[in-house]
């Protein structure tokens, strides 16, 4: 999405690190890296990645932070590359937290983004899925899981078995997204605060704080489209 080789010299910050692994990919290119999360369970999941495979390095920090701090944000300083991939969204606040993240952007600076897509009256009815998850007592949660799950999961089995193939696709899940299907599916039904953006939306915030769009690839469905935004040398965000 970078269109480069190497980071190896540049500043990257991972605006809600989740994991940590986007963080490892950046120093293992050479990145500078600087790694924050609103959750308290992110953060000691990136420090215990840090530790493993970058013990001690000065190059890497990682702390609790939240993308809607403005007085965090502000210390912060500037970074060459603003990452944050499929947070801003979940923040309960999406288009400050989509501003606050341009003002980490030095000029010259690239920002990598990835948002919900507005899909209309899916996005709609999948915000009440998780609104009403959210707020059901665990124990009475699975009135909206299974429903879901077959909305999600019934077609694919479908074709699975008519292939003679029975639960081939949940069984290999894992090696394609890296969790298990029904952690996927308890993480996308329980993804809430949950907002949307078309393409046009995010395209013309940006423009209009001196980003030029690099790289843009869309979803017609409801997963993330994916944005690469450079900033002007010559303009500052904040």
């Amino acid at each position: 999405m970078l269109n480069v080789d190497t980071l190896q010299g540049k500043t990257f910050v991972d605006v809600g690190s989740g994991s940590g692994l986007f963080s490892l990919a950046a120093r293992n290119l050479g990145a500078s890296v600087h790694s924050f999360d609103y959750d308290p369970n992110s953060v000691a999941c990136t420090q215990q990645l840090r530790q493993r495979f970058f013990a001690n390095d000065t190059q890497w920090v990682v702390e609790h932070g939240s993308v809607l701090d403005a007085h965090y944000m502000e210390h912060l300083g500037t970074f060459d590359v603003v990452y944050s991939w499929g947070v801003l969204h979940h923040t309960g606040a999406m288009w400050q937290a989509l501003d606050n993240v341009a003002t980490l952007v030095r000029p010259g600076g690239l920002l990598f983004i990835a948002i919900y897509n507005d899909s209309g009256l899916s996005s709609r009815l999948w915000t009440q899925v998780k609104y009403m998850y959210n707020r059901l007592h665990p124990k009475l949660r699975f009135l909206v899981v299974w429903p879901a799950a077959v909305r999600l999961w019934g077609p694919t089995t479908i074709r699975d078995v008519l292939r003679g193939r029975p639960l081939a696709t949940w069984q290999n899940y894992g090696e394609k997204r890296g969790m298990s299907p029904w952690e996927d599916l308890i993480d996308w039904v329980g993804g809430y605060p949950y907002e949307v953006a078309k393409p046009g939306e995010i395209f013309e915030f940006y423009r209009r704080k001196g980003f030029r769009l690099q790289k843009l690839i869309t979803t017609e469905k409801n997963g993330c489209n994916e944005y690469v935004f450079s900033l002007d040398g010559s303009v500052s965000a904040r």
